[in-house]
């Protein structure tokens, strides 16, 4: 059995952001012999007794140039002592890792893998693509370099965790009294045009569009907090959801709305089809998986216009097939651990 190095930015299932990856250590545990985690942080985890956790020490230490040398130190000191627990590597998301390492993890005979889903590209992954024996990503638009390592894989999404009882949205919002509920889940930030979600909520508004908005997230950087504080009252922000809550929130919902900029394909997007929601979105990745009328483009009006033209239809049950069968979390462990 295969003897893994996983190296992430963060180990805790109760992140709103990557709690997700916790679900993925415990899969690839029930598979490997052993599992040796080395994250930049941790918070809380339940892991099998298989898998040890490292961390490099953001959680103790500040974010400045001395505890970035410490980082480097702890980072070299793991990879050498755990030599001998590990056959393979795999980095996720954080090409600058397979950097890092590449060199030593090349002396000591490691194979190199990195995940990676973005359309950015900068100098750390052009260097990363470089040392990495392969890389995964999640659909041929998640990864903009052209290289020969790549093997798309599709996103890893609990299935089993995302699913809701067969219901029908037009039913439930023809009464008066009953609103149709919009929801929407991810940082909120200039790429995923919170903004312009908030406006066409306004617009809902003056038309007498009975409905209820609910925007789950918060800001990262400093920029966020800024675009932020210029939202607020717009909307209802009901804050950060640790990942493992997502599938409750999302049984709140009729209509599940994704205007990022990303180019990648969303795992959110793919949550929420497997949740059995309808879908508006205006990321590109998704132009061969959805049908036309789930596309809009970021104009306000266009995502009002569009969102009350869902709000007549039910949701197409063969969404949560396509991400059961393109992007669930055990066939993706399989993936992986077969290259």
């Amino acid at each position: 059995m295969t003897k893994l190095l996983i190296i992430t930015q963060k180990v805790d299932k109760n992140d709103d952001i990557l709690g997700f990856f916790h679900q993925w250590i415990i899969e690839f545990a029930k598979k490997c012999e052993k599992v040796v985690v080395v994250c930049l942080e941790f918070g809380e985890y339940d892991l099998p007794e298989n898998v040890k956790v490292l961390s490099l020490g953001k959680e103790e230490k500040p974010n400045c140039y001395i505890a970035k040398l410490l980082y480097c130190w702890n980072f070299y000191k793991y990879i050498w002592k755990e030599r001998d627990n590990y056959d393979c590597v795999l980095v996720h998301m954080n090409p600058e890792y397979v950097v890092l390492g590449g060199i030593p993890w090349k002396l000591l005979r490691k194979k190199i893998y990195l995940w990676y889903t973005h359309k950015s590209v900068n100098l750390w992954l052009r260097l990363a693509e470089n040392l990495a024996d392969k890389i995964f990503t999640a659909s041929e638009k998640s990864f903009r370099l052209t290289s020969n390592k790549i093997i798309v894989t599709g996103h890893g999404i609990d299935v089993s965790k995302f699913k809701t009882p067969p219901r029908t949205r037009t039913s439930s919002v023809q009464g008066k009294n009953s609103k149709f509920k919009i929801i929407t889940v991810g940082r909120i930030s200039k790429s995923k045009n919170v903004d312009k979600l908030a406006e066409a909520g306004e617009i809902l508004k003056k038309r007498n569009f009975n409905f209820e908005l609910k925007i789950a997230g918060g800001p990262a950087t400093e920029e966020d907090k800024v675009y932020f504080e210029k939202l607020k009252g717009r909307a209802n922000f009901v804050g950060p959801i640790p990942n493992k809550d997502i599938p409750e929130f999302y049984k709140e919902g009729d209509l599940f709305v994704n205007l990022s900029d990303t180019g990648s394909l969303d795992k959110a997007v793919l949550e929420a089809m497997a949740s059995g929601l309808l879908v508006l979105t205006s990321n590109e990745a998704f132009k061969e998986i959805l049908p036309s009328r789930n596309f809009v483009n970021n104009d306000p009006m266009d995502i009002a216009e569009k969102i009350i033209l869902l709000s007549k239809e039910d949701p197409n049950p063969e969404l949560r097939e396509y991400v059961i069968k393109n992007h669930n979390l055990n066939n993706l462990i399989d993936k992986l651990l077969s290259v």
